[in-house]
């Protein structure tokens, strides 16, 4: 990889991809630490070990910060969801060397997610089109789905070593 770089995606269509210099956000809010940034109480800590436990920490974030009186995600949107996150879970443990961190933080738009990991690797794919794979190979699906359903999609290297991919997807 030459240098930082950030993806930003801004629709469904996957011909808008297009690289950006990295800016560090400011304001993410780390909901899975227990710093209680985003209002309330301090979130509970969540060692995120499995895409079954980052589904059901997300889910829980999504019922309890992101539902309100009058916007609740649809059951189809939180599928989405929920594929995106496996997806990048389960990438970050087969290719990225284990899961550094995990972070979670409902947005007016939908939740964004922040996967870190230990490697330097960015996936090959993350330029793409988002095109599944020609014929069943059993893997490269991940990455065109995650295309597909997320915004915003930028893939970070961290000071001290691996990278963080956060992506939003929409719940409105």
């Amino acid at each position: 990889m030459s240098g930082d770089f950030a993806l930003s995606r801004t629709a469904r269509e996957t011909d808008d991809i297009q690289a950006k210099p990295c800016v560090p956000r400011a304001g993410t809010r780390r909901i899975a630490s227990g710093d209680g940034a985003s209002g309330g109480a301090p979130q509970p800590q969540v060692a995120v070990t499995s895409a079954a436990l980052a589904r059901q920490f997300v889910r829980s974030v999504v019922r309890e910060r992101w539902d309100v009186p009058g916007r609740r995600a649809s059951e189809e949107a939180v599928i989405d969801l929920l594929l995106v996150v496996s997806e990048l879970v389960t990438n970050a443990i087969r290719h990225g060397g284990g899961i550094a961190g995990f972070d979670v933080a409902p947005t007016p738009d939908g939740i964004r997610l922040s996967v870190l990991d230990y490697s330097d690797v960015v996936p090959a794919v993350v330029h793409g089109p988002g095109a599944l794979p020609p014929a069943h190979v059993g893997n490269g699906y991940g990455w065109p789905l995650i295309i597909r359903l997320a915004r915003d999609i930028r893939v970070e290297r961290r000071p001290e070593g691996g990278k963080t991919i956060s992506v939003l997807v929409p719940l409105t």
